[in-house]
């Protein structure tokens, strides 16, 4: 889809696409109304309303202008032919009177809407491609942006140039919009960048806005004119004051694309999340509110998201080979990138005292950086022969395990960097995560060979068999702050909770997700683990909500703290492997209950919700039984 404009009631959208036709959608349902508006021989790149709503006009790579009939969807005459290139652009006056398109050609054109005949010659002067083409609100003037980097404005009657080209954007401008005043002129551009202009002067008003880590394909005003609306390349919507240029916000609360990491903060009240759509954000723990960001500046997937122990930062690991610190209060990056590694950074650290960040990368090193400074601190760790894919401290500090593809995990000594005894191997596939106990006196681990190991951190020595239940990758594994439960989460979908004792699985497997479960972590209060996926959301989940003595004990459906899976049949089962009730099967995956929250709450995942106001058991059928129900 290439473009899309409302109807002026606002009753209807149209979209010009690839598939070279126009489509009319009901605003309020999303049907297609009618049937596609074919014609043009080449992808339509921009669509528009008469202000009437009676007609529609498209421009479209064939090198034509198409008018239709809006309620009809037939073509009003022949396509206007005149253009030399693609049509990038088309815009009705405010008077419906005329139309005006920019191509590649260079060109600007004006022409009659009733007859379709060109009116006076090509409007030329730009050097570049006409990507957007607009009248101000009293329709005396054009105003066009170019991919020579210029904005220009033109008389609209004669087709003259009204004063000099705008110049400020470094790249190309993809759009121009005047506010409904028709004082102001904003553009975006291939710069990343919006700029505001006076449209009587051409002079630039204060500063670029910057905050998009994309080109920005499109600005427009809101009615009123008091903000400034950005659309870009980084799947970032963002809202501007049109007055001061301040940042107000971002109309996509979560992430776009799949989360690959996320961290509790210190204090249990914060989540962060890293995710393939290049940002970081932070939510309310207890809500689910977005509270920070999104925070921008990578170019590439992030990888990896940590707290600092003061939680006062936030580290991030991404595949632009940089690690980024970030304030939690302000969003505001913090110095400059850390540079050093030449390939994708795929965890991220902090030491207990917080004074310093460790970094594993695909390029087979572990770093060590000042989180005061951002400066390397000694050269890289080698050893690895393959990406290192999770890396953590000891609790006391005094030492560094990572885990890699090559299949093994390694021990080193935080402050030389030496290698600390052999290599521990036993896994079959690559190492994907690693973490210490909380005592520091073991280690676990988990591989795309789909099981957790647990092993002595001082001999290296595997302690018991492979945890194994997980039917993919095991991405991520935790400890739960006591020490007793491991938590897992995996490519098959699911979290798993183990005893750290015994390696016993502890109930069912956690279904919510939609996707693989690419990263978890436990809340300092060991009540919850928050989980990020494949599926662009975040699941925060009351895995113990009791003591760890009474956690066996918890079965009351009715409890608000109860937080039961089906198994595979759809079967709910109190810890005695005894029967409580039955779910269909489609409706399992999304069941809800108090104890899981969903990040962002207006997630497109399902959620199943389950009444239990009129729910009894006991050990027969005949308990259950109520006449006054039958």
């Amino acid at each position: 889809m290439e473009s899309v404009a409302y109807s002026p009631d606002g009753r209807h959208i149209i979209s010009g696409s690839f598939d070279r036709s126009i489509r009319i959608w009901d605003a309020e349902t999303g049907a297609a109304v009618g049937k596609p508006l074919e014609g043009h021989t080449g992808t339509v790149r921009s669509v528009a309303y008469s202000p009437n709503g009676w007609y529609i006009t498209s421009g479209s790579e064939d090198t034509t202008i198409g008018i239709w009939d809006a309620e009809t969807g037939a073509a009003i005459g022949k396509p206007l032919e005149g253009h030399m290139g693609g049509v990038w652009s088309v815009a009705y006056a405010p008077n419906g009177q005329h139309i005006t398109s920019g191509s590649y050609d260079n060109s600007i054109r004006i022409w009659d809407a009733e007859t379709g005949a060109a009116v006076g010659i090509p409007v030329v002067g730009h050097t570049g491609v006409v990507r957007s083409v607009v009248y101000t609100p009293d329709g005396r003037h054009i105003i066009s942006g170019s991919e020579d980097t210029t904005i220009r404005v033109w008389d609209a009657k004669t087709g003259a140039p009204v004063g000099k080209p705008l110049e400020g954007h470094t790249d190309c401008v993809w759009s121009v919009a005047c506010s409904p005043n028709g004082q102001h002129i904003i553009s975006g551009s291939g710069d990343r960048t919006i700029r505001i202009w006076n449209a009587e002067t051409g002079a630039a008003i204060g500063r670029s806005l910057g905050g998009h880590t994309w080109e920005v394909y499109s600005v427009a005003y809101t009615p009123d004119g008091q903000h400034i609306i950005s659309g870009a390349g980084d799947r970032a919507i963002r809202v501007w004051d049109a007055r001061t240029g301040a940042a107000i916000g971002n109309l996509v609360d979560g992430h776009a694309k799949p989360v690959q990491s996320v961290a509790y903060s210190p204090d249990g009240r914060y989540i962060a999340s890293g995710s393939n759509d290049y940002t970081i954000r932070i939510w309310n723990a207890d809500t689910g509110a977005v509270v920070g960001g999104p925070l921008m500046g990578h170019t590439d997937i992030v990888w990896s998201v940590a707290f600092s122990p003061n939680g006062r930062h936030v580290v991030s690991g991404a595949r632009d080979t940089t690690i980024r610190i970030w304030s939690t209060d302000t969003g505001a990056a913090i110095s400059s990138p850390l540079e050093g590694h030449t390939q994708n950074v795929g965890c991220v650290a902090y030491s207990p005292n917080g004074r310093r960040i460790i970094s594993g990368s695909d390029d087979a090193t572990i770093r060590i950086w000042d989180a005061e400074t951002g400066t390397a601190i000694g050269g890289p760790i080698t050893g690895h022969n393959n990406n290192v894919r999770s890396v953590a401290y000891t609790p006391d500090g005094r030492h560094i395990i990572s885990g890699s593809r090559d299949r093994t995990i390694r021990i080193w000594d935080a402050e030389t960097g030496a290698a600390v005894n052999s290599p521990i191997e036993g896994h079959t596939s690559g190492v994907f995560s690693v973490a210490y106990s909380p005592h520091g006196q073991r280690i676990i681990s988990g591989s795309g060979d789909r099981t957790i190991r647990i092993w002595a951190a001082d001999t290296g020595a595997a302690i018991g068999k492979p945890l194994e239940g997980h039917t993919g990758v095991v991405w991520s594994v935790a400890y739960s702050p006591n020490g007793q439960h491991i938590i897992s989460a995996s490519a098959d979908k699911t979290i798993r909770i183990w005893d750290a004792h015994t390696g016993g699985a502890v109930g069912y497997p956690l279904k919510a997700h939609t996707a693989s479960v690419r990263s978890i972590a436990c809340s300092p209060d060991g009540r919850r683990v928050v989980s990020g996926s494949h599926d662009t959301t975040i699941h925060v989940w009351d895995i113990f909500p009791h003591p760890p003595n009474q956690f066996s004990s918890a079965c009351n459906p009715s409890d608000a703290n109860f937080c039961a899976q089906p198994d595979a049949s759809g079967w709910v089962r109190d810890p005695k492997n005894g029967l409580l009730y039955w779910v269909p099967p489609d409706c399992c995956t999304g069941l809800y209950s108090p104890a899981l929250l969903t990040i962002p709450p207006t997630s497109h995942t399902r959620s199943v919700s389950l009444g239990f106001e009129d729910f009894v058991f006991g050990t027969s059928w005949t308990q259950i039984f109520n006449r006054t129900n039958s």
